[in-house]
């Protein structure tokens, strides 16, 4: 599926290079198919965002869990990734 996306991917940048050649309905059409497709990505960042805000939310309640118990909000494993982090260079930042 992702081979079929880029294929199509080329050939939209193919048009795209040829659109000195094209009537104006074929480039009102084209258009059309861009918009469409953004309509497409909107939604699918919009519904990832939407899952992110839903997981901040959930980790920030067990952080207030934790806090209101006495546990210690910062474990050792955050304190090893601090130090990775602050002796690296560049963006080679530690997956969290």
């Amino acid at each position: 599926m992702a081979k079929k996306k880029l294929e199509a991917d080329k050939h939209k940048d193919v048009l795209l290079a040829e659109i000195h050649e094209k009537s104006d309905a074929e480039l009102r059409d084209i258009l059309d198919e861009l918009y469409e497709e953004e309509k497409k990505i909107s939604y699918e960042r919009r519904m990832l965002h939407g899952k992110i805000d839903i997981l901040r939310a959930e980790l920030v309640e067990r952080l207030k869990k934790k806090r209101k118990s006495g546990e210690s909000l910062i474990s050792g494993k955050d304190i090893e990734l601090l130090s990775k982090i602050l002796a690296s260079e560049g963006s080679d930042f530690p997956k969290l």
